[in-house]
């Protein structure tokens, strides 16, 4: 298989409510794809069901075996405004929970584990906070900790689920230039309101709306939207 993984015929229900049908998609090892679509269209389904958050109610999602640890395959950014800033953790303890799918958490992290992780808090430019508490951070900062946490496995593949929300325009550039760079050796998976800035760097689109279309470029007109049902303007 060269694919990372593969979605076939994915469909995923709420009770009666079909948020995801007939979904069909391949990602190879170093695609960049930029996820858009209406609010309520399916694109955080797809993404959980991928991580198998989400339980299909009929098709499949194939791995790779670079794939088949999920938990160290696959590196995950959530939403910032889905975590509960009052857990009691610190900025170098959230980018360690990365490496939980590799060690039991009653084996406490070896020096290497630590330095690891304070070199990627140093690359995200947040070193100096490495000790704070993850409820003292901004938005950016935050996004920062957690991007740090879905890099320290080495994963093959980067799902990132609005990672612009809450964030300054200097942490939003960064993180795309970040992203680039990253995207040489790994795969992307971005979901994004922010259709102008992802289709200047991602290399292809998929329109969720209930359905899932395929487009095999960055490239895309309003017409070719309008065909795939995917209401959004550029």
């Amino acid at each position: 298989m060269d694919n990372l993984l593969e979605i076939r015929n994915l469909t995923v229900k709420y009770g009666n409510y079909t948020a995801l049908q007939d979904a069909n998609m391949k990602i190879g090892p170093t695609d960049f794809i930029g996820v858009i679509g209406p609010n309520g269209g399916g694109k955080t389904t797809l993404l959980k069901a991928i991580l198998g958050l989400l339980k299909p109610s009929s098709g499949e999602v194939i791995f790779s075996e670079q794939l088949s640890n999920l938990k160290t395959g696959i590196g995950y950014l959530p939403q910032v405004n889905k975590f509960d800033s009052r857990f009691p953790i610190n900025v170098i303890d959230v980018v360690l929970s990365g490496l939980a799918g590799k060690q039991s958490w009653i084996k406490p992290f070896n020096s290497a584990n630590k330095e690891k992780a304070m070199q990627l808090l140093d690359d995200l430019g947040i070193a100096h906070i490495a000790h704070k508490a993850i409820g003292q951070l901004s938005g950016g900062q935050m996004q920062r900790a957690f991007l740090g946490r879905a890099l320290i496995s080495d994963p093959k593949l980067i799902i990132l689920d609005e990672p612009g929300t809450y964030v300054d325009n200097k942490f939003e550039s960064e993180l795309y230039e970040k992203l680039v760079q990253l995207n040489k050796t790994k795969a992307i998976l971005l979901v994004s309101h922010d259709v102008g800035t992802i289709f200047a760097h991602v290399k292809s689109i998929a329109c969720v709306n209930r359905e899932l279309n395929y487009h095999p470029s960055n490239i895309i007109t309003p017409e070719q939207l309008a065909s795939y049902n995917c209401p959004i303007q550029i």
